[in-house]
């Protein structure tokens, strides 16, 4: 444990900023429509604003643990909050789309750094008794995060402009950073040389997934040499960054961290964690405006009881860890999230809000029973010298679900709706419609031409929704999928508070 004065102030510190670059994950997602029309972008390419930073994030994350042992927890800390000021700033200010992809990308870079060493200075600043519930505060502001970005976004949007979801983060971020000035302590500095192959291969694995899977429906996948490539690229960095860290003297992760059982599960569950969490919340804002004619702010209430939904279980699941196996609260919270997302999948263009507010309830509460206990699990036997670089993989994992989720759903809503468009068309006949006499319209020139304009306008309409609804329905059955591979975690010895300190 780091001596610190006022650990209350610097705790809202540390929170202001993880909750600061976590919230930019999702606080663009209600106004995508409005950037995509303001940036001369596309439906498929507006979503480089999210994956863009995504991605960005996930590549600098392995660097975290070196950097804070060259330069000090501290010093990083702080560098990485003022250049995410800095990136907030140039985003709100961006004219075209590639522009904002820039500054997003160096967004995400600042960003990388802080979710594992906040992670890590929460342990830190605490002792081994507050640990566990140190890690539910933190966990509770991951999760609360994504889920209020919604509405903050919508409010800006609605009463101010798309921007001010970037320029929001500059009064924030200079709080934090004054209040981390003033209080953060710093962990001993650590000589060691940094894996340059090893970060190179991971870094360009991800970076040619992503750009696989954003350019694959463009491109029309394999049919494409540039697909191929990229996954080939993909495939090969993957391989060799694999057998370099098994074989090198100082790769960049100690390969004794991946020896421990629940480190490594709940990296696989963090994976599953990104793709169901993130892309729901991705796909909602486009079609409950696009679809359904919401305005943004109504759009970000709507998706509000997401986070009523988390408090209530972030709470009951920490009265629950230490009395009942955590294992089962997290399985139990699995099912309720995968339920939540089977009745999305039942959703029709004729609903009111109500079934949108209720299922998102109820999403919250079984993202609040997986989350915190799964992370207080996935550290319960790590050794403390461990942790930035636990975290680090934690938050790698997440971040590539993530923007792997978003770019899956992405393409499969654009695939599908094609799809449904095809087959609902067959079925626009005077044979099925007996008042619709096709070869009678084509007369009436103009007219006509209007009168086919808003029969496909329907068409794409309901095709679309039906996009919308595979994709709800995928989420759910990998949710569910995933559950039997919670037995894998190990169960710790004893209290869970005390086995996190060890």
């Amino acid at each position: 444990m780091l001596a610190v004065k006022h650990r209350g102030l610097l705790t809202v510190g540390i929170m202001g900023a993880m909750i600061m670059q976590i919230l930019d994950t999702t606080i663009a997602n209600v106004a995508l429509p409005h950037m995509q029309t303001s940036l001369g972008a596309t439906m498929d390419s507006v979503t480089w604003v999210l994956t863009s930073y995504i991605v960005a994030s996930a590549i600098a994350i392995p660097a975290t643990g070196w950097l804070s042992g060259r330069f000090g927890s501290r010093n990083l800390f702080l560098f990485a909050v003022a250049s995410f000021i800095i990136a907030s700033m140039l985003c709100g200010i961006a004219v075209s789309l590639e522009e904002m992809v820039v500054f997003r990308v160096m967004q995400g870079i600042a960003a990388a750094f802080i979710n594992p060493l906040s992670q890590t200075a929460m342990l830190d600043i605490n002792p081994p008794e507050r640990q566990a519930k140190a890690m539910a505060v933190w966990g509770m502001g991951v999760m609360i995060g994504p889920i209020m970005g919604p509405v903050l976004g919508g409010w800006l949007t609605e009463n101010y402009n798309w921007r001010w979801v970037f320029y929001v983060n500059v009064p924030v971020g200079l709080l934090t950073l004054g209040i981390l000035w003033a209080l953060l302590p710093s962990r001993p500095k650590q000589t060691r040389s940094f894996d340059i192959l090893g970060f190179a291969m991971i870094s360009i694995a991800v970076a040619a997934f992503q750009l696989m899977l954003d350019r694959g429906q463009q491109e029309d996948w394999f049919a494409s040499w540039e697909i191929i490539i990229e996954g080939g690229i993909a495939l090969a960095a993957l391989w060799i960054g694999i057998v370099h860290l098994a074989t090198a003297k100082a790769p960049l992760f100690d390969r004794h961290i991946f020896r421990n059982r629940n480190l490594v599960m709940g990296m696989i569950f963090m994976i599953v964690i990104g793709m169901s969490t993130m892309a729901p919340m991705a796909l909602l804002p486009s079609m409950l405006q696009q679809l359904f004619g919401y305005p943004v702010i109504d759009t970000g209430m709507m998706m509000a009881p997401r986070g009523l939904g988390v408090l209530v279980t972030m709470w009951l699941a920490g009265q629950l860890m230490g009395r009942v196996d955590t294992r089962l609260v997290v399985s139990v919270g699995f099912v309720i999230f995968g339920i939540s997302l089977f009745q999305m999948s039942r959703w029709s263009l004729d609903m009111d809000y109500w079934p949108v507010v209720t299922s998102g309830f109820i999403q919250g509460l079984g993202m609040g029973l997986i989350f915190m206990p799964l992370n207080s699990l996935a550290f319960a036997t790590l050794s403390a010298h461990y942790r930035t670089d636990g975290a680090s993989l934690l938050n790698l994992m997440r971040n590539i679900g993530q923007s792997a989720g978003i770019s899956m759903v992405t393409v499969l809503l654009a695939r599908n709706t094609q799809t449904s468009h095809a087959d609902l068309s067959q079925h626009v006949t005077a044979g099925v419609v007996p008042s619709l006499d096709l070869s009678a319209l084509s007369r009436f020139g103009v007219v006509s031409d209007g009168v086919f304009g808003m029969l496909n306008a329907e068409v794409n309409r309901q095709a679309a929704m039906i996009a919308y609804l595979d994709d709800f329905h995928l989420m759910a059955i990998i949710s569910i999928a995933v559950i039997p591979m919670v037995l894998l975690l190990q169960k710790p010895k004893g209290k869970l508070e005390a086995v996190i300190a060890e």
